[in-house]
């Protein structure tokens, strides 16, 4: 009888607005937002009371809002920066990784190319600004047309990294501010080219093979494809155990978690 008051009670309260409800603020990658926005949605149907906030503006916002506290997970799309991790120790902040999927960045371009692989040197010849043409490596004669995503992104960064060898992009290179951006501008021109995280390859665009090797599941899952790459969950610690932002951090590993990821166009790192 009086679990049934103390039930009723909190009913009331919470219909008058004085019990809280439960909140999850997450940040970052563009990459990881789908993943994220799908965590969110079933956490939120399967947990009445629970509200969590999505915002997709890029890995380095994501570290920064996890350093200012402003959000309890932060997504990047690449490890956090040896930069990032002094200041958060300094704001008293200890970032912890949770790899929760694997990626492939894709260089793609649109699907009347005739073009269908590249080697990472001629991708970076082409970045540069030192290939102009799309028929100097065996395509149709038309400008190319350089699309990257903007600097701050991760997505960006392991490009940078892994085909750029931090070279020097041209100065003619245009900059979007996520995956759905740089996809959809290759979509709707013919002499474009760019790169998005797999889960952002459709019909619309082609991904090229890239030094012999396609990016698909087995080739990011396996490590062969030359663009491949975890994606993370960062928080504050270790999250306390039994808590929403554990349990939401650790999903990936549930058969239910793999599925949204899957679902989503990314690679497991689990495998029911």
């Amino acid at each position: 009888m009086k679990r049934l008051v103390c039930s009723l009670a909190l009913l009331m309260l919470a219909a008058t607005g004085l019990v809280r409800a439960e909140t999850l603020q997450i940040d970052g990658s563009t990459t990881v937002g789908p993943i994220a926005d799908a965590f969110a949605e079933y956490f939120m149907r399967t947990n009445p009371g629970l509200e969590i906030t999505v915002k997709k503006t890029g890995s380095g916002d994501g570290a920064a809002a996890l350093i200012d506290s402003r959000c309890d997970i932060a997504t990047l799309s690449r490890f956090m920066k040896d930069k990032e991790f002094k200041s958060a120790v300094d704001h008293n902040v200890l970032p912890v990784a949770h790899a929760i999927a694997m990626d492939g960045v894709c260089i793609i371009v649109h699907p009347s190319n005739t073009v269908s692989a590249l080697t990472t040197a001629q991708v970076r010849d082409i970045y540069s600004g030192k290939t102009k043409n799309w028929k100097e490596i065996g395509g149709p004669d038309a400008e190319i047309v350089i699309v990257s995503r903007d600097t701050s992104s991760g997505t960006y960064e392991t490009f940078n990294e892994k085909i750029m060898e931090k070279e020097k992009l041209a100065s003619n290179v245009e900059y979007v501010n996520s995956n759905p951006q740089a996809q959809a501008r290759v979509k709707t021109t013919a002499g474009a080219i760019s790169y998005v995280g797999i889960g952002f390859v459709d019909i619309d665009v082609k991904a090229l093979k890239i030094d012999g090797i396609a990016p698909t599941k087995q080739t990011i899952s396996n490590g062969t494809y030359p663009v491949a790459r975890p994606l993370f969950m960062f928080t504050n610690g270790y999250p306390k155990l039994g808590s929403t932002v554990f349990k939401f951090c650790t999903f990936y590993l549930t058969e239910k978690g793999q599925e949204i990821i899957l679902a989503k166009g990314f690679v497991p790192v689990t495998n029911y």
